[in-house]
This record gives structure tokens, C-alpha cells and sequence, in this order.
């Protein structure tokens, strides 16, 4: 009997549907798909969560500037959402809207058993508000803005309201221990030392949960003239979109996360509030966030109010997904922050998907199904021969695999493209089968059966990355595994190949079609 596979578990942050994805929401997404890809190439049970976070009042506010219903409105934008994460093939499993009934049903019996175990309190509460955050800032960050917000620099609103108080303070020291005595925790490690750094020099106050007179939202089960504050209801989705209180089989399967992927600037909520609101319910705290950085447009932060906002679906549409999620990933590292430009875009693409890539297997395939009517002659039993000098190629693919599950793509990518693509065309560039197939047809066979292979261990470690092009490389020609059962290990052996290793690949006319047409 099979060994039951690992799982693996992840989600990214629950949007705000106030507008449409832009490219920086969709770093997050892409970044997320390619550890989810990678997983399921190694074998892990993936379970692939993602949502919006629509019980928030300016949800509310901007269905009803339109003229809409909030529901109507949340489906509608749900919609677009996914219109978005799909022309990215982002490979998530259940899309979770914090509006469906599901939801809200979970979540009071979360809120019930937090307060069935006395970590609830009723009081007042007075502070400066800020609606675009929708949270109360302290009075230390009102005085040091001047009394503006840091995000969004509107005034704060001094605000005074009856609440329910989550026991936040009393979770200080195991948070603080935690944290310190689980270094994988919060990553990277800058952003774990600030959450410890916070907690040793703010301290964690209780946490105000509810709203009072609002219409839109989930009502408290305990004192239903509340709604639920928005934080304390999106972190939920993590748990509510895998059976939390209605699939006890399916949350003890899939529970605790592996990983939340949630931008830099949310990483508190995850990492200080997040772990408090599980153990108060009685469940165990996930095992890794993973905090990530920001996109810019040109150097500039983008925002709707500085008009700079890039749709994905544009650069899609001008080049394609697999460029879209090539360029994120090699020009901005996951853990930092990045920046788009569309000559850079462009730049990239002709470059390294087009000229290096792309030129590669077009060359290879043009060769061989013009000279060797598709098939490569005396292959039969006999191993490529590296065309890397010096390279160890298992060596080599545990460095990438390393980068990849550190979340460290461009590194991965770097590698790729550096090490091994860049090298393999000097390869063919020196060797020149397109004259030594003239002269010596044998030879040239050897030199495109060789350069052949790199292609092979390249769209292996490119899978998770780009997957449509990779699956459009690897089956080009008739290698003997399957492409959907490929892993990394089988990028790090050069083995002997079927003895009657062909194209596959469709050629018209001599000519196959373009991996990545050159943006012009």
C-alpha cells in the first residue's frame, strides 16, 4: 500500500475588492503558485487556498456609490478576481468570499468558542481612526503623523464606541517566546526581528472586534447588535475555507497552514494577532508566514490616486502569462521589493525568453526534423554528455531547489538563466550544428542530442515557474517520463533517452512555432 502523500497547505492574503488586481497584487499570487506548482511536483497533497475580504464597510461604501447592493457588488468583483488569477493560472484550489453564508457560519462559531473560553470582554473604546485601513491608530503614531494616517495621509478620526475586546495583552509572553524560540516562524528573518522588536517596545494591547450599528458584515452570535471588525473575521478565512466547525475531517487534515504568504505591510496582523485569536480557540498557530515586498512602478509606489496602477491582464495580453509570471519572479526578489518598468518588461522578454530560451529550442527543433527527418540517430542506450564545463548538476539543481522553497525565485531563476541556459547556447554557438551538420552529421546529432537534454533538465526546473512553456518544451520531443510526473530529481540525471528519441513538436513548413515571439 502507497505511503499517503505529505500535505501542504497554503494561502495569500484576502483582498480587499475595492478595485481591480493590479501587478502588485499579483506578485503575491504568482509568488504563492509557484511554491503550490513546485509542491505538487514533489509529491505534496497541495491544498491551494485564496478569497476576498468583503465584510469590510468600505465594501460597503463602494457598492453603494455605484448603485449596488454590497452582495451583488462582492460577487461581481469575486468574479473579476478570478478572471485575473486565472489568465495568470494561478493553480488555487477554493476561493473563499468572506460574504458567503459559509463563512459567516464559521466564523461566529469561531467568535463563540473564543468567548466561551473567557478571551472576550465587553468595554469602550476611544481612538484615532482611520476608515482606508479600516483600524484605530495609537496616539503615538497620530502625534508622530501629524495627525494624518502613515498609509493613507488622511486625517484620523477621533472615534468613540462600546466594543468587544479580544484579551490580545494576555497572549505577550507566549507570542514573544514563540517567536523567538521558532526562527522559521516569520520569514524573513528582518521581518521576524521587527514583530519581536514590536512586542518588546509597544507590548500587545487588547483588541477591539466588533463594530456597533453596522448592517453589512457577520454579527456576533453572543450580542448580535455588533458586527465583526474586519480583522478579526478575514484571518478566518484561513480556517472557515477548510472545514472549520463544518468539515472537522477536512480542517484535521489540512491544519495547521505551511504557509501564509501576506504582504509586509500586514505581517503584524499574522504574526501577532493571528497566533493569539488560534490558541485562544484551542488550535495550534501555522507554521510559516512568509512576508513579501512590494512592487513599484518606475520607482513609485503604485495607488489608484497616483494614476500609475498596472492591470496584469495588459501585459498578458501584449506578451503572455508565462512572460507575465517570468519577469515578476526574475526581477523582483520575493522577499524584497521590485519594480516594473515596460522597457525593462520587454527587455527581459526578448532577451532571456525569446533570444535565449525560446531561440534554443527553435534551433534544436528546426535541426533535427530537417536533417534527420525528426529523428535523433544512434541514441539508442546512450547517456547526453554535460555541455556545461564543470557543472554538477546535481549539485546544481539542489542549489536551485533550495532558492525555490526559500522562496528565493529570483535566485532560482538567476541560476537557470546564468548557469546553465547562458552556457548551454555557447555551447551550441561553439559547436555551430547548423555548419557541422554539413560536414560531419554524426557529430552534429551529438551536439543537439546534448544541447537537447539541457532543454529537458531546464523545463523541469522551469515547471513551476512557467508551465505552460515548460509543458510546450519538454514535450517537443518524446522523453521516456511523463511530464506530469516529473521532478527535480529527474532534472539532476542525465540518462539515457529511448531509442528512438524524436520530435514531437509540431513544424510547419520546416519552421515550429514560436516559444516567445519577440515583443517588437
Amino acid at each position: 500500500m502507497a505511503e499517503p502523500r505529505r500535505k501542504w497547505f497554503q494561502t495569500t492574503a484576502i483582498d480587499y475588492p475595492n478595485s481591480r488586481p493590479h501587478i502588485g497584487t499579483a506578485f503575491e499570487k504568482v509568488g504563492a503558485d509557484v511554491q503550490a506548482r513546485y509542491r505538487r511536483m514533489e509529491g505534496y497533497d497541495v491544498f491551494f487556498l485564496m478569497g476576498n475580504d468583503e465584510n469590510t464597510l468600505k465594501v460597503a461604501d463602494r457598492a453603494k456609490e455605484l448603485g449596488s447592493e454590497p452582495q451583488a457588488y462582492c460577487d461581481d468583483m469575486a468574479r473579476q478576481f478570478r478572471e485575473v488569477w486565472d489568465a495568470l493560472d494561478i493553480s488555487y484550489d477554493v476561493f473563499v468570499q468572506t460574504s458567503s453564508e459559509r463563512h459567516k457560519a464559521c466564523a461566529r462559531k469561531f467568535a463563540q468558542q473564543v468567548y466561551d473560553n473567557g478571551h472576550i470582554y465587553k468595554g469602550d473604546f476611544e481612538g484615532w481612526y482611520c476608515a482606508g485601513c479600516e483600524e484605530f491608530k495609537s496616539d503615538k503614531v497620530h502625534a508622530a503623523n501629524d495627525g494624518l494616517c502613515p498609509n493613507h495621509k488622511r486625517p484620523l478620526v477621533r472615534r468613540t464606541e462600546p466594543c468587544w475586546y479580544f484579551r490580545l495583552s494576555s497572549f505577550k509572553d507566549r507570542l514573544l517566546a514563540y517567536l523567538k524560540d521558532n526562527p522559521g516562524f516569520v520569514q524573513p528573518d528582518s521581518r521576524r526581528n521587527e514583530m519581536i522588536g514590536f512586542i518588546e517596545a509597544e507590548g500587545l494591547d487588547d483588541l477591539n472586534i466588533s463594530r456597533h450599528g453596522e448592517e453589512w458584515g457577520v454579527r456576533l452570535p453572543f450580542d448580535p447588535e455588533f458586527t465583526i471588525y474586519v480583522w478579526f473575521d478575514a484571518l478566518l478565512t484561513y480556517i472557515t475555507g477548510i472545514g472549520y466547525a463544518d468539515d472537522p475531517e477536512l480542517f484535521a487534515r489540512l491544519w495547521p497552514c505551511d504557509t501564509h504568504f501576506i504582504g509586509k505591510d500586514i505581517t503584524r496582523f499574522h504574526a501577532h494577532i493571528w497566533p493569539a485569536m488560534l490558541w485562544a480557540a484551542g488550535l495550534e498557530a501555522p507554521r510559516l508566514v512568509f512576508s513579501h515586498g512590494f512592487v513599484n512602478n518606475n520607482g513609485e509606489k503604485m495607488g489608484k490616486t497616483l494614476g500609475n496602477i498596472v492591470d496584469p491582464v495588459e501585459l498578458i495580453a501584449k506578451s503572455s502569462s508565462d512572460a507575465y509570471r517570468y519577469f515578476f519572479m526574475r526581477e523582483c526578489p520575493y522577499p524584497s521589493d521590485g519594480d516594473y518598468s515596460g522597457q525593462r518588461y520587454e527587455e527581459v522578454y526578448n532577451s532571456e525568453l525569446a533570444n535565449n530560451l525560446g531561440n534554443m529550442l527553435s534551433r534544436a527543433l528546426t535541426l533535427v526534423t530537417k536533417n534527420y527527418s525528426s529523428v535523433f540517430p544512434n541514441t539508442a542506450g546512450k547517456a547526453p554528455e554535460p555541455v556545461v564545463p564543470g557543472l554538477d548538476l546535481a549539485a546544481f539543481v539542489e542549489t536551485v531547489r533550495g532558492h525555490v522553497e526559500g522562496c528565493r525565485y529570483n535566485l532560482a531563476l538567476q541560476a537557470v538563466v546564468q548557469d546553465f541556459l547562458t552556457p548551454t547556447n555557447q555551447y551550441l554557438e561553439t559547436n555551430a550544428p547548423w555548419k557541422l551538420v554539413k560536414t560531419d552529421k554524426d557529430a552534429a546529432a551529438r551536439v543537439l542530442f546534448n544541447a537537447v537534454q539541457s532543454l529537458r533538465v531546464a523545463s523541469i526546473l522551469l515547471k513551476p515557474f512557467i508551465p505552460r512553456a515548460a509543458e510546450a518544451i519538454y514535450t517537443s520531443f518524446n522523453f521516456p517520463k511523463s511530464w506530469a510526473e516529473v521532478t527535480y530529481a529527474d532534472a539532476a540525471v542525465l540518462s539515457a533517452q529511448p531509442d528512438d528519441l524524436r520530435v514531437t513538436a509540431e513544424v510547419v513548413d520546416g519552421k515550429p512555432k514560436p516559444l516567445f515571439p519577440r515583443i517588437a
